[in-house]
């Protein structure tokens, strides 16, 4: 099968220390994929505060976020504000755009939007969505194609804005991983959605000895199953503390026949879209609500 590869980079660290990172490993290998890169102030230490709901304080100790993303992130933007990563690190955030990838908007602010996207007004969504769009057409030089929102937090809403509908096709959804036109305001409109559909390592690790190769494994069984995935990869993660756990899973995966590809070429190889709705779900793994594909309508 031929799985669509999407790279999220959430931080300052991620991209300055993950992008190079990850960039070797698949350049090596020939795999071109989908990045989706954030482009303002790293303030995402701020989620700290989120460790008095109880699902995200299992969530990072199941995960071992210390280890896993380490405490520069952290704590990053608590005690000062986070460094604008599109103005010091513009140069890193060039490289994927040159070796052939395709590079997407993620976020401004990570951080405010995952945590404030309900109380945000549409004027100051719009304005996340603009700044971050802007940045990137500066850095790469052309305008980008697609775009996905932090931490899967999207609604009709969000989908409805004049900056949000500048994209060819969004990823903002958790789902079967069929592209699908999602209903806003009644009506479908005419920019594919592409639904993740595998966990990501955080969310489907477990814990203890031998959690990685059996994460690797589980992995390796859901792809085989003849049915087409979307997998998303954080470049604090696996472009981190678990790039060899990546690689290990991408040879192994070559090796048994499977290929990876970026999410618009991805598309192509798929049935043509449907209407479909989208709602507020929960998924495994995952503290809080997550945008998700609802029922497919004719």
């Amino acid at each position: 099968m031929t799985i669509g590869l999407r790279i999220d980079v959430d931080t300052f660290r991620g991209t300055r220390d993950g992008i190079p990172r990850l960039l070797a490993t698949l350049n090596a290998r020939k795999i071109r994929a989908s990045w989706y890169v954030t482009l303002g102030p790293d303030n995402m230490g701020r989620h700290i505060a989120r460790m008095i709901r109880p699902a995200f304080a299992v969530k990072m100790l199941r995960s071992g976020a210390p280890s896993l993303y380490g405490w520069e992130i952290i704590f990053r933007g608590t005690l000062w504000p986070g460094p604008v990563i599109s103005r010091r690190l513009a140069e890193t955030l060039r490289h994927p755009d040159r070796d052939g990838h395709e590079m997407g908007v993620h976020a401004w602010d990570h951080h405010r939007w995952q945590n404030g996207i309900d109380a945000l007004t549409d004027a100051q969504l719009d304005l996340e969505i603009t700044r971050a769009t802007e940045a990137l057409a500066t850095i790469i030089g052309h305008i980008p194609t697609t775009a996905a929102v932090p931490g899967w937090r999207c609604t009709e809403r969000v989908l409805a804005l004049k900056s949000s509908r500048l994209f060819a096709f969004r990823s903002d959804c958790r789902g079967a991983a069929s592209p699908f036109l999602p209903i806003v305001n009644g009506a479908p409109i005419d920019q594919p959605q592409v639904p993740v559909d595998l966990p990501t390592y955080d969310e489907g690790v477990g814990r203890g000895a031998g959690a990685d190769a059996a994460w690797n494994q589980a992995l390796l069984t859901r792809i085989s199953d003849g049915n087409p995935h979307v997998l998303t990869i954080h470049a604090e993660s696996e472009g981190g503390s678990k790039t060899a756990l990546f690689t290990q899973f991408l040879d192994r995966a070559i090796a048994a026949g499977h290929r990876f590809e970026p999410l618009s070429d991805w598309i192509g190889r798929q049935a043509p879209p449907k209407p479909s709705a989208i709602a507020k779900g929960t998924i495994a793994g995952r503290e809080g609500w997550v945008c998700t594909r609802a029922a497919e309508t004719s």
